[in-house]
C-alpha cells in the first residue's frame, strides 16, 4: 500500500500562508478526515531541506571535532528519546522530578521528532492498534516506505491526540515545547553554529568552521538520529525473532537494538511495554538501560520499573 499512498496529491490543510505557519506553531494543524491519508507536501519541506543540507559535507569538508560532536549529540539525544520519550513519557516505566523531565523533554525536541506530547500520543495509539489498519505505520499494513519515512507527513499524524495523554497534558512546560516544536532544533543549530565559527577563529588548526559544525552536528547527527529511530516502525516490525507471542508482528533484533540503544528488543516490549528494561536477557545490550541504571544511581529517577518474573516464563526462548 505504500506506493499507492506516496502517488496521492497534495493535502487541502488550508491556504498556503497558514501551512507554512504551521512550521513554527503546530498548536493550530489539521484533523480533517479526507486528509488522514495524505501527506501534507507544504508542510514536509523543511523534512526534505534537512536531508538535502547533508549534502553541504561535499562542501565543508570534515573535521575530527565536528565528527565528534555529531556523534556525541546522537547518542546524547538518542538517549532522550529512548529513555525519555520512549520509556517515561510514553510508558511511564520509571519516576523523576519535574525538573529533569524537563531537561529530558528539551533534548528530545531538539531531535526534530515533535514534542514529548506528541511523540507520546502517537506511541500510545500505536501499542493500541498495533499492525492493523489504525496502525499508521505498520509496515505489515501500509509497506516499508509508508512506515519509516510517509505516515508522519500525513496532516492527521501532525495532530496530537491529547484524550490519550491525561497523566501528561497539565504540564504547561510540555504543552509549550510540543506548540513550538522548531524552537529547540533551531536554537541547537545556531548554537552549533555559533561554535564552529568560534572554533574557526581561537583554534584554526582544528580545521572546522560554523557551516561544517551545522552540517555534521546537527544535520548530519539529526537524519542519522531520525532513520535510525523509525527502523523499529519499519524494520522491527518485520526482521527478527519472536520470543514472546503477541497479537502484532513486533521482533527483536540485536542490531536495531545496537543502533536505538535498545529499542530493538522490540517483541520484548511489545509482550511487557511497561519495564523500564527493554532487553529482557543480560547479554540483550540495552544501553537506556544501562543509562537510566545511572541516573538512578544518582538520584535523579526513580522507581525503574523491573521485568517480572511470570514475563519471564512466557518466554519462548
Amino acid at each position: 500500500m505504500s506506493l499507492p499512498l506516496f502517488q496521492q496529491a497534495l493535502s487541502k490543510g488550508g491556504s498556503l500562508g497558514q501551512r507554512i505557519r504551521l512550521w513554527f506553531d503546530a498548536g493550530t494543524a489539521s484533523t480533517a478526515p479526507d486528509e488522514s491519508q495524505r501527506i501534507d507536501w507544504v508542510r514536509a519541506v523543511p523534512f526534505v531541506a534537512m536531508h538535502l543540507a547533508c549534502f553541504g559535507v561535499i562542501w565543508v569538508g570534515t573535521s575530527t571535532v565536528a565528527v565528534v560532536t555529531a556523534a556525541a549529540l546522537y547518542a546524547i539525544r538518542m538517549f532522550a528519546l529512548t529513555g525519555f520519550y520512549h520509556r517515561y513519557f510514553s510508558h511511564r516505566a520509571f519516576r523523576t522530578s519535574r525538573a529533569v523531565q524537563f531537561a529530558f523533554a528539551l533534548i528530545g525536541a531538539s531531535c526534530v521528532q515533535r514534542g514529548p506530547l506528541w511523540w507520546a500520543a502517537h506511541h500510545r495509539n500505536h501499542h493500541r492498534h498495533a499492525d492493523t489498519a489504525l496502525d499508521p505505520h505498520s509496515p505489515t499494513v501500509h509497506g516499508f516506505l509508508w512506515s519509516h519515512a510517509g505516515w508522519f507527513l500525513t496532516s492527521a499524524a501532525f495532530h496530537t491526540d491529547m484524550d490519550r495523554l491525561a497523566d501528561l497534558r497539565g504540564y504547561p512546560e510540555l504543552r509549550w515545547l510540543d506548540r513550538y516544536d522548531t524552537v529547540v532544533p533551531v536554537a541547537l543549530a545556531m548554537l552549533l553554529f555559533g561554535l564552529g565559527s568560534l572554533l574557526h577563529a581561537v583554534a584554526p588548526s582544528w580545521g572546522t568552521s560554523g557551516a561544517q559544525m551545522l552540517i555534521w552536528g546537527f544535520f548530519i547527527s539529526t537524519i542519522a538520529l531520525f532513520h535510525a529511530t523509525v527502523t523499529i516502525n519499519s524494520l522491527a516490525h518485520r526482521f527478527g525473532r519472536r520470543r514472546f507471542s503477541t497479537k502484532d508482528d513486533s521482533r527483536n533484533n540485536g542490531w536495531l537494538a545496537v543502533i536505538t540503544f535498545g529499542e530493538g528488543w522490540h517483541n520484548n516490549h511489545h509482550f511487557y511495554p511497561g519495564s523500564a528494561r527493554q532487553g529482557f536477557r543480560w547479554w540483550e545490550i540495552d544501553l537506556t538501560w544501562y543509562g537510566l541504571r545511572l541516573l538512578a544511581l544518582l538520584g535523579l529517577v526513580w522507581d525503574l520499573k523491573p521485568v517480572p518474573a511470570w514475563v519471564h516464563r512466557k518466554a519462548e526462548y
